[in-house]
């Protein structure tokens, strides 16, 4: 999201948290409709009743994670204005200081919201499987793992995780998964059966002759 202010962008965020493009798309537009189909600011979401962001179809964390948002906004303890400003690290930590925001909205963030190169979202669960796929590793690297391979990306840490991404996508637009694990035994089971198979021996028959 590269339109509209850095609170909004956060705001979206949580909204979006664990949803459906379509259902997070569809309580997003509701909450806009609050404010005459708008984003709001932090001082007209801070004065919003939890009962009328909760119509909306707002969670109740979700509606404690945005009112938290908004008031650190307001108090400056989230520098906003500054936030482009601001080394990787600064940011990392003022955003997960607000409540409902993790590490990975606050690489989300980085990335797209404010461009950084050198981002990786050891988290993110499509950059994990693809680099299962690319090292072929048996088991689904954990986060630290993913860290340790991917030190030598940077300073383009974050164009790595793009092209990861874009590894797990067929030609056809959809992505590529790994067989589960119950699969994927019964095929080694089924392939070392093949290769320990032997053909039956066929006698040779001789004719007599006439």
């Amino acid at each position: 999201m590269t339109g509209g202010t850095h609170f909004d962008a956060i705001a979206r965020s949580i909204v979006y948290q664990q949803l459906s493009n379509h259902a997070a798309a569809t309580i997003y537009g509701r909450v806009h409709g609050l404010y005459g189909g708008r984003a709001p600011t932090p001082e007209e979401l801070l004065a919003t009743s939890d009962a009328a962001l909760r119509g909306a179809g707002l969670s109740r964390a979700k509606t404690i994670y945005l009112k938290d948002l908004a008031a650190r906004a307001i108090a400056g303890t989230l520098p906003l204005e500054r936030l482009h400003d601001m080394a990787d690290p600064e940011v990392l930590e003022a955003l997960l200081a607000v409540k409902g925001i993790g590490r990975w909205t606050a690489h989300m963030f980085l990335m797209f919201r404010l461009g950084r190169p050198d981002v990786l979202p050891e988290l993110d669960l499509g950059v994990r499987k693809a680099v299962q796929l690319a090292y072929r590793l048996r088991t689904l690297p954990t986060p630290k793992q993913v860290l340790a391979r991917g030190a030598s990306w940077s300073p383009y840490a974050s164009a790595a995780a793009w092209y990861l991404w874009r590894t797990l996508d067929k030609p056809d637009g959809s992505r590529i998964r790994r067989p589960s694990k119950k699969k994927a035994a019964a095929r080694k089971k089924t392939g070392a059966a093949r290769g320990t198979r032997r053909r039956p021996r066929t006698r040779a028959r001789h004719r007599k002759s006439t």
